[in-house]
């Protein structure tokens, strides 16, 4: 019992000692307190860095910087005979409004009156140069550089993102570094890599006297911490074929993603609609960043990104993976005939034959919804009477392929999509353990053809594809190549990902796409300077039109790109997804756009009826559609023409007209 005690008052004696040494420490070699203590005499200044410059993989500037001047407003600095009408004058702004603005400034959350706030933003040099020579006269008002970015380029928002005002919630996660008018990265690139491209603040301690002005650095400036810049970065998109992507985008809803097989690095990243990214920046920005994320006509949604948010019906392009998974669980090989003679009849349901009763390279270059169907039906039916253990077992392979599941990369958004389990069919056909009388009922036996309840993201569907050209791994898709010259030392893009599929069996589904561009459904695609691996995808939605849909690998005997495209309500996958990969690859591969026709085509391309007409349908169904009256009918498309005419005196004719059209009807929607 006494050595117990011993023991206790021993620890309690180490702890003591430990924590009077920590204390002489503080008070007696680190300044720390001392700052404290002189609080009201010593004052922090912040300098805020420049944040990292944004280049494509080829050096191309995508996003530097530009200074922005702000006015800042500190109460405890403010004059009794402040003489508020003559600040007005200066400021070009009329009282009310500088009452209004000052009261906003009181009612905020971290108001002090010690601390400077925001009293304005966003002021050009021109009016900095004119109002810094008085603002003296102002003490409680101070000009304030702060850094902006400045877009080298007119695409890619989504991609690179925006910075703002940290909000409360980001304050409280890093009240370390933030303080409030802070800026953060928001979206994009600007979000994933916010700690690399922020840089680290200066700091300054300021002596001040009793009416709060400047006398000197504390300590002659010994504590004072210089500014860091942000880290460059260096992102894996080619801005040459991003740029070319979005503009074949432009009047179309969906994604083009392109990747380099061998390292899982992202060439192209584009998604329709785009977003100019200098629409976030600016004495606008407020106002576009509403109206952008308010944009729900005809479903644009500009700030979703479809290449890593929406999940798709794969289409027929699933149909790779199907034949990967069928052969890996033993229930087909590559000669493996089914009865397609007559297609496909099961139950009440037909499917169209598409070649016959052929083997699998056939039916993949002819695309056979019917091969396909009975191919998922032998998955299901593995494990006779327990089709939830085979449709488990292909998840699990599916998993490996990167579809259904996030992909833990370096984008700030991303959607896992979907791959159904057995529990999502028992629960579906009410319970049952054996659920395959109600294959039809269910829809299950439509995913081997990429119909059912199977989504994949344009991302996803680009990343497997890579999976399947590599025969059976893939490097994890990723935006960033280098963080200031030195390559990026994420550790999860070193991982090399090896699918459950046997290596073996990748080989008649590699010549399956070969036949494809040959002698099949993407034929029309062919290309004299390179060879390709593709599979078209046309997929059908309830809402209109079908999806065009098609991933293409290139040059076959050994892949360097690999890319997904898909078009919303298109159609005929190898009509206009096709073409698009088909141009993307030519132009990386060769340098150069031969076939400019397939850019042409699409660049002058919209299909922008198609989504006006389910908008309306939609709205009707909802009781919300009014019938517009003529002027306005025509307003809006001379604003549909104006989105794809470049020439500057047509534009200006346009507008004209659309302004006279308003004018007579009253019409109230403002010119773009």
């Amino acid at each position: 019992m006494k050595s117990q005690y011993l023991k206790i008052t021993a620890i309690l004696g180490i702890l003591a000692l430990i924590f009077i040494a920590r204390l002489s420490y503080l008070q007696l070699f680190t300044d720390r307190y001392a700052l404290n203590a002189a609080n009201t005499s010593i004052k922090t200044e912040y300098i805020i860095p420049q944040r990292g410059v944004i280049f494509d993989r080829n050096g191309k500037i995508m996003v530097g910087n530009q200074p922005s001047y702000e006015i800042s407003f500190t109460q405890a600095l403010m004059k009794p005979d402040f003489d508020t009408l003559d600040f007005c004058n200066l400021m070009k702004i009329d009282k009310p409004n500088f009452i209004k603005i000052i009261n906003s400034i009181k009612n905020e959350r971290y108001y002090s009156k010690l601390t400077p706030m925001t009293f304005m933003k966003n002021l050009s040099r021109e009016e900095i140069a004119r109002i810094q020579e008085i603002i003296f006269k102002y003490p409680a008002f101070n000009i304030v550089s702060r850094p902006q970015r400045q877009y080298e380029v007119s695409t890619s928002g989504n991609l690179l993102g925006y910075t703002n005002e940290v909000n409360e919630r980001e304050l409280k996660k890093d009240s370390a570094y933030y303080l409030p008018g802070d800026f953060i990265g928001k979206t994009g690139i600007e979000k994933s890599y916010e700690n690399d491209l922020r840089g680290i603040k200066g700091v300054q301690y300021i002596q001040k006297d009793i009416r709060l002005r400047s006398i000197g650095s504390y300590k002659n400036g010994t504590l004072d911490k210089d500014v860091v810049t942000g880290k460059d970065i260096t992102l894996t998109i080619d801005y040459d074929l991003q740029k070319m992507a979005e503009e074949m985008m432009v009047n179309k809803q969906g994604a083009i993603v392109a990747l380099d097989p061998k390292t899982g690095e992202i060439l192209v990243m584009a998604t329709g609609p785009d977003i100019d990214p200098n629409l976030f920046i600016g004495p606008e920005k407020t106002k576009n960043l509403y109206r952008l994320q308010m944009d729900t006509v005809y479903n644009s949604r500009p700030t979703f990104d479809r290449s890593v948010q929406a999940a798709y019906p794969p289409g027929s392009t699933f149909k790779l993976l199907t034949a990967a998974a069928g052969m890996q669980m033993g229930v087909m090989d590559e000669n493996t005939i089914f009865p397609c003679g007559g297609g496909f009849n099961y139950r009440g349901l037909r499917v169209k034959g598409h070649g016959g009763a052929v083997p699998l390279i056939p039916s993949i270059q002819v695309s056979s919804n019917c091969y396909f169907t009975y191919a998922f039906i032998a998955i299901m039916n593995k494990y006779p009477g327990d089709p939830t253990k085979g449709v488990d077992e292909w998840k699990k392979i599916m998993s490996s392929f990167g579809v259904g599941e996030f992909l833990n990369n370096d984008l700030a958004v991303g959607s896992k999509g979907r791959i159904p389990s057995g529990e999502f069919y028992e629960k579906r056909s009410g319970g049952k353990k054996d659920w395959s009388s109600a294959y039809t009922m269910n829809g299950s036996i439509f995913n081997g053809m990429g119909q059912g309840d199977v989504l994949l993201t344009p991302m996803q569907m680009a990343n497997a594809t890579a999976a399947i050209v590599n025969k059976g791994w893939y490097y994890t898709p990723h935006i960033v190549k280098s963080i200031d010259g030195k390559p990026n030392p994420d550790p999860r893009f070193k991982v090399k990902h090896k699918t459950l599929v046997d290596p073996k069996y990748f080989g008649p589904i590699i010549k399956g796409m070969e036949q494809v561009v040959l002698a099949g459904t993407a034929r029309s695609l062919k290309s004299n300077d390179f060879t390709m691996l593709a599979k078209t995808g046309t997929a059908q939605v309830p809402q209109g039109k079908d999806n065009s849909i098609f991933v293409l690998a290139a040059p076959a005997e050994n892949p360097k790109i690999v890319i997904a495209a898909v078009m919303e309500h298109a159609g005929f996958g190898a009509t206009w997804a096709g073409p698009a990969a088909t141009a993307i690859a030519e132009k990386y591969l060769t340098g150069d756009l031969k076939r400019e026709q397939l850019y042409k085509k699409l660049v002058n391309a919209s299909f922008m009826p198609e989504y006006k007409r389910q908008w309306v349908v939609e709205l009707k169904r909802k009781g919300l559609y009014k019938e517009p009256n003529k002027d306005s009918a025509l307003v809006q498309n001379l604003k549909d023409s104006l989105k794809v005419v470049k020439n500057e005196a047509i534009r200006t004719k346009l507008i004209y007209k659309m302004d006279s059209l308003r004018s007579k009807s009253k019409i109230n929607t403002p010119t773009k």
